[in-house]
This record gives C-alpha cells, sequence and structure tokens, in this order.
C-alpha cells in the first residue's frame, strides 16, 4: 500500500487535486467545505512534496528512531572468511558498553578490566609458553652429594605428563645428565629407556664420582629428557637445570620441575672456561688414587681405583684408556707398571694395585708418575694426562704423599686432576 502525490505546477492554485483514478465529486457538495480553508488570499506556506515510503520503512522508522546500523552477519564473527582483513564493530562497542559500565561500580570496574584486559593482551604469550613448557611435563628426581667420598648421586625417580613425540602419541623417554661447564661426552650419564609410555618411572641413581666441593659451587647439573628414536634421530623434548651450589653437603634433596626448553648458551661457557684455569685441566680428567706403605712387607702398594670426566681422543667421542705408573729416578722394569685398557669409556673403573719394593728412606726422595693414555690399535697411543706424587710436587699432590709416609699402614686415597704437563718425559708410549 502506497500514497503518491504528483507535485502541483507552479502557475495553478494550491488546491490539492485528486487523482485521476477515482471520480470527481460533484461541484455543489465540494465547493462549500473547502472554500473557507483555501482561499487565493492566503499566507500560508505551500505543503510538502509528498514521498513515496514502503510500509516497512514506515515501521522500522517509528520503532526505531535514528540512523539504521547493519545486521551483523555471522562472517563478522568469523574474519577468516573474508577475502580481506576485517575487524566486525558491534562486539567493540558491546566491550566499550561494559567496560563502561564497569567503570561506575566501586573500583570493581576497574580490578576487573585490568584481570580480563591484561589476561586477553597476554593470551598468545601464555598460550606460546605452554605449548613449549607447560605441555612438555614435569621431572621428579633427588640429588645427594657424598663428601667424603666424593660422589654426587641422582636419583631419577619420574616424569608426568610428558609431550607426545611419537604417531602413536605416546613416547620413548630417557633422561640424560650432563655437568656444566665441561666437555659433554665425559660428563654425560643416561638412564635406560621406557617404551610407550608418557609418564615414565625409573627409580634409577646415577653416580658421578671426582666431584669435590669446590665443583659443587661452580657446576650446574643439567637434565634432558629426549624421546628415543630407532629409525631416525633422537628428538629433544625438554630440560631442567640444578646449580649445585643450592645443595648442601649430605642433604638428600627432592626437585619436581617443569620441563623447559632452554638453548645452551656457548657464550657462557666458554666465558666460565676462560676465567678459571682449573677447569680447563679438569676438563682433561680426574684419577682417584691410593697410596699405602706396607712396613711389614716394605713395599709401597698404589691402586689406581677409577678415573672420571676423561678428554675424549678418539673419532667417536670416547676414549680406550688405561694408566701407566712409573716410580722415578729408577728406570728399571720393575718400576713401571700398567693397567688393563677399558673400551669407549671417558669413566673407566680399573680397582687394580702394584706392588713397589722400596725402603721407608728412599721412597721420601722418590717420584711416582702416573699418566693416562688412550690405547691405539697399530698405532701410537695418545696421551690423555698425568700428575706427579712426590716430595717435589705441591698442594694437594704434596698432601697425599706425606700423608701416605706419615701413616704408614694406612691407605690414603685422593682425587687428583690429570694435566698436560703430567707427561712422562722418559717413557715413550706403547
Amino acid at each position: 500500500m502506497s500514497v503518491s502525490k504528483p507535485p502541483p505546477p507552479p502557475s495553478t492554485s494550491h488546491l490539492a487535486i485528486p487523482p485521476s483514478s477515482t471520480p470527481a465529486p460533484p461541484p455543489s457538495s465540494s465547493s462549500s467545505s473547502p472554500s473557507p480553508s483555501v482561499t487565493p488570499h492566503s499566507s500560508a506556506p505551500p505543503p510538502p512534496s509528498p514521498v513515496k515510503i514502503s510500509m516497512q520503512e514506515h515501521f522500522a522508522i517509528n520503532v526505531c528512531p535514528g540512523p539504521i546500523l547493519p545486521i551483523p552477519q555471522i562472517s563478522d564473527f568469523f574474519p577468516r572468511f573474508h577475502d580481506y582483513p576485517c575487524t566486525p564493530p558491534p562486539p567493540r562497542e558491546k566491550k566499550i558498553l561494559k567496560e563502561e559500565t564497569f567503570n561506575g561500580d566501586m573500583g570493581g570496574g576497574d580490578k576487573d578490566r585490568e584481570r580480563r584486559g591484561d589476561t586477553d593482551g597476554e593470551t598468545g604469550d601464555v598460550v606460546d609458553s605452554d605449548d613449549d613448557d607447560t605441555y612438555l611435563g614435569t621431572l621428579e628426581f633427588s640429588l645427594h652429594f657424598d663428601q667424603e667420598n666424593n660422589c654426587l648421586h641422582c636419583t631419577i625417580h619420574k616424569a608426568k605428563g610428558l609431550k607426545a613425540m611419537d604417531s602413536n602419541g605416546l613416547a620413548d623417554p630417557y633422561v640424560k645428565l650432563h655437568l656444566l661447564p665441561g666437555a659433554s661426552k665425559a660428563n654425560k650419564l643416561r638412564t635406560k629407556t621406557l617404551k610407550n609410555t608418557l609418564n615414565p618411572v625409573w627409580n634409577e641413581t646415577l653416580v658421578y664420582h671426582g666431584i669435590t666441593a669446590a665443583d659443587m659451587t661452580t657446576k650446574t647439573l643439567r637434565l634432558c629428557v629426549c624421546d628415543m628414536d630407532r629409525l631416525g634421530r633422537n628428538e629433544f623434548i625438554g630440560e631442567v637445570r640444578v646449580a649445585l651450589k643450592k645443595l648442601k653437603e649430605g642433604e638428600n634433596k627432592r626437585y619436581n620441575m617443569g620441563l623447559e626448553r632452554i638453548a645452551q648458551n656457548k657464550e657462557s661457557n666458554n666465558q666460565t672456561v676462560e676465567q678459571g684455569a682449573p677447569v680447563a685441566e679438569e676438563e682433561r680428567g680426574r684419577i682417584l688414587v691410593s697410596l699405602c706403605y706396607n712396613t711389614e712387607k716394605g713395599c709401597l702398594l698404589v691402586g689406581i681405583i677409577r678415573c672420571a670426566h676423561l678428554a675424549a681422543m678418539d673419532s667417536n667421542g670416547y676414549s680406550d684408556p688405561f694408566v701407566k705408573i712409573v716410580l722415578q729416578p729408577d728406570m728399571g722394569k720393575k718400576s713401571k707398571n700398567k693397567t688393563s685398557v677399558k673400551k669407549k669409556t671417558l669413566n673407566p673403573e680399573f680397582n687394580e694395585e702394584f706392588a713397589y719394593e722400596v725402603t721407608l728412606d728412599q721412597l721420601a726422595k722418590k717420584t711416582l708418575e702416573i699418566s693416562v693414555w688412550d690405547y691405539d690399535l697399530g698405532m701410537s697411543n695418545d696421551f690423555i694426562g698425568g700428575v706427579e706424587l712426590g716430595i717435589n710436587a705441591s698442594g694437594q699432590r704434596l698432601r697425599h704423599w706425606f700423608e701416605c709416609l706419615k701413616n704408614k699402614g694406612k691407605k690414603v686415597e685422593y682425587w687428583h686432576t690429570l694435566t698436560q704437563q703430567g707427561a712422562p718425559s722418559s717413557d715413550k708410549p706403547d
């Protein structure tokens, strides 16, 4: 239904002419009623021209005064369906209205806005950190430092909620341990591998030998959880690091830490190595030696117990170590001894003992040369490191020698650092 009237011509009178579709009334009946309101001498302005208005627009104007807003479509709430980036205005207007209403409360609006707005702004960061940290899982372990035996006991208990690394939604996890700074192969220990699980339980104890109180103040223990892959390269899941200076002597401390993705900072490790010369010497390795002078037999008993953190001399990252012992200045065959060869290891355990027939007075004037070598078949052996014990030594080496001469019949054990200066000058490699 519509009402339309054509605009009147300017030369005619201002009377409204009915449309041609309706019949005109007789002049007698129509001339009496409109004549008083319409006169040629009237000063009233002419009525506005009628506009064609639909019924839908009429109802919309009466019900919703003001500008008509576009109806939001479903594509406004899902911008990815657009070929071009767009931000829907209706959600933003609602959010502003909410914040304005919260501002009128008794201080609660600011807190809610901080709680909501700040979290909304950091949503992307939180999600990324969850993917890298929280969803990697947690590792539960305990540490115990035995200063008397210079041992660090690391017990790996279990892990929970590890990140799935295999196509079946599971993983084959194991744990690697490293002492930083230091050579990775020499300080590497690892647990057994458990198949098809995201919540492995190891309950396995790994021991670092030759750890002194000075090491506990400078070393950091790194525990890496990895996924074993037979067909390809083992995949890294996450790691945790513990500064050993926080661990007290004799304390059995338990940890439950979330795994993180921490890139190893090689620059910081290099700076640590450059600052202290003893760290560079430790990279050659350490050796545990026991000395005992037997007064009944009149001989010196030298025990080569074990070595730790030896330098790698072979291309596979390991060595085939053995130990030579020479009592100087006697150059006879009786003054030279050699242990067995341990294959492919940087932490060999020998537990071998050698006897030298010498009086106590002569022993005070002699020097015991101990050297560690890497065995190579058909080639000259590689020198790893050595140490000299005797009256001309200094520091802990001299202290070890004096305690052996002073406490006759008592076995005295000491850890010594291997250095390149300890190579026997008169001895040729086998």
